[in-house]
């Protein structure tokens, strides 16, 4: 007997539950609906533009770090080269002047 009223209580507990999602999806009008797309767009209006600068310049700093740190390597090349070549000039005037 208990188990019968306690089945009945469940089944009428899950009516009245989905009776009120039933009222609550029938209330939802086609006018909310169209406010919430509309907010929706005007935030991704907003926010998409963001997005894109952002990238951009985390790309472009990206690639201005890559050209800084190659255009370090090669001054520090070009020294070195520099210092090749001074060394050449020096070695080439001593054996000038010896022969």
């Amino acid at each position: 007997m208990k188990d019968s009223s306690i089945k009945k209580d469940r089944y009428s507990l899950i009516d009245e539950v989905e009776k009120s999602i039933k009222r609550h999806v029938n209330n939802l009008s086609f006018r909310l609906l169209l406010g919430v797309m509309l907010i929706l767009f005007i935030v991704l209006i907003l926010v998409l533009p963001k997005i894109y600068l952002k990238n951009e310049i985390y790309y472009n700093s990206r690639d201005i770090s890559k050209l800084y740190n190659e255009y370090s390597i090669l001054k520090e090349e070009n020294k070195v080269l520099k210092q090749k070549l001074e060394y050449l000039r020096f070695k080439n005037q001593v054996l000038d002047t010896i022969f």
